[in-house]
């Protein structure tokens, strides 16, 4: 008679996100440390959600105004810094379908360092004003994560890439995601809300360490 072997759960961490979302550059911190404390257990995955994904208008000034607020509120919220000198910017378009492909070109790349390539974009556009609409951004940053930018460039322009990222971006909408961050956990084909928004890290992590003790089961008991 076959012996029976009991198979272990396959779990992970899913991220939605945008690298142009303010409150996701905010909790840039909090995922990078459930990355780094979970990866073993609970591996990362990263999916972006097209905040602005195809806008075509330059950013009016009162447009400016909204986004400028939102930035202001997660700074106090959080400490992240911002280049305010990026509201100075006539004709702005606020794509952020660009970035989002680019990380997710660096998923199908190198996986390993999506969550590194990901936050560089988002610290290039809040910190540093640099444009994330622009390729030449995305192959300065494709280097300082040591790839090879010309096979980045060849692979962002590609249809492969614009379709990766459209599924993304019809995965997040499949499940009824529209803010961001928000981060679930998945064991097997079952998903559960860990945060919609932002929370620090010290609230987070009973609930994951709790999900990875007793199962998703217990916690939903």
């Amino acid at each position: 008679m076959a012996a029976h072997t009991i198979t272990e759960p396959i779990k992970e961490i899913v991220y939605f996100g945008d690298p142009m979302c303010s409150w996701c550059w905010g909790f840039s911190p909090v995922i990078r440390e459930i990355d780094a404390q979970y990866r073993d257990m609970a591996p990362l995955r990263i999916v972006v959600g097209g905040l602005h994904a195809g806008d075509t208008e330059p950013m009016s000034d009162a447009y400016k105004a909204t986004i400028r607020h939102h930035w202001e509120d997660v700074n106090k919220a959080t400490g992240a810094t911002f280049d305010y000198s990026f509201f100075d910017r006539e004709g702005f378009v606020l794509d952020t379908e660009p970035a989002c492909r680019a990380a997710v070109t660096v998923r199908e790349m190198a996986p390993e360092k999506t969550l590194e390539f990901y936050e560089s974009v988002s610290r290039s556009f809040y910190s540093e004003n640099k444009d994330t609409t622009d390729i030449e951004t995305f192959k300065a940053l494709a280097i300082e994560a040591d790839l090879d930018a010309e096979e980045f460039a060849a692979r962002f322009t590609s249809p492969d890439m614009q379709a990766a990222t459209q599924n993304d971006f019809r995965f997040c909408q499949g499940l009824g995601v529209s803010g961001f961050p928000t981060v679930v956990v998945r064991e097997n084909d079952s998903l559960a809300l860990l945060t919609a928004g932002y929370r620090p890290f010290e609230v987070l992590q009973p609930a994951i360490d709790g999900w990875l003790a007793n199962g998703l089961e217990a916690q939903s008991a």
